[in-house]
């Protein structure tokens, strides 16, 4: 996840390339704040990089955004635009990702055929106040069997539970503060993918 607000030490270029070097593959953008002329202007720049090392970029809540900058995908939160009326905007040919906090949105979500599911959060979120109520590892647990989809894991993720969490049905995780305020981003990165790449293996 890219967010100024959670790492505004470090321009969110640099962090992307640091991140791509160790290993992650797919990033999102997010600011809640900004205007649409400077979150243009930012995402259009990061949007570039991305492309040119070969990782996927997706953009928070905004199919205008993800369109105007021609972003890989979109990730929708609950209060976003529904997600029969995204896709219509996005195209077929464009991920869409659906945040899912409790089990009736995990069905309802699926329905809608998205690409790929957020599920959380697990743990407290170390970049978010207002977040929803904390599911756990046995919410995670709960909510495996009701959907084919992919789940990415969202909320105070740290490399200590990636196998945790991996166990408990997720496919991936979603990852903000533990990289971004990391004192080695790219270090940090590759750690959680070797974590996460052992987690997944299957036992021989």
């Amino acid at each position: 996840m890219l967010d100024p607000s959670v790492c505004p030490r470090q321009p969110l270029d640099e962090v992307l390339k640091l991140a791509a070097t160790g290993g992650a593959k797919v990033f999102q953008y997010r600011n809640k704040t900004a205007s649409m002329k400077v979150a243009y202007a930012e995402a259009l720049a990061l949007r570039r990089v991305a492309q040119e090392l070969g990782v996927l970029f997706i953009v928070n809540d905004r199919c205008d955004l993800a369109l105007a900058v021609d972003a890989d995908g979109v990730h929708l939160g609950q209060g976003d635009l529904p997600l029969h009326l995204a896709r219509q905007v996005m195209g077929s040919d464009k991920l869409i990702g659906v945040s899912t906090h409790n089990p009736e949105q995990v069905r309802t979500a699926t329905e809608g055929g998205p690409d790929y599911l957020g599920f959380g959060p697990i743990f407290k979120p170390g970049s978010k106040t207002d977040h929803d109520p904390i599911v756990g590892l046995a919410g995670l647990k709960a909510v495996r069997p009701l959907t084919p989809l992919p789940i990415f894991a969202i909320g105070g993720i740290t490399l200590e539970r990636v196998e945790d969490v991996i166990s408990a049905g997720a496919n991936g995780v979603a990852v903000i503060s533990a990289i971004l305020q990391a004192p080695d981003i790219r270090q940090t990165v590759s750690d959680f993918v070797a974590r996460l790449s052992s987690s997944i293996a299957p036992a021989s």
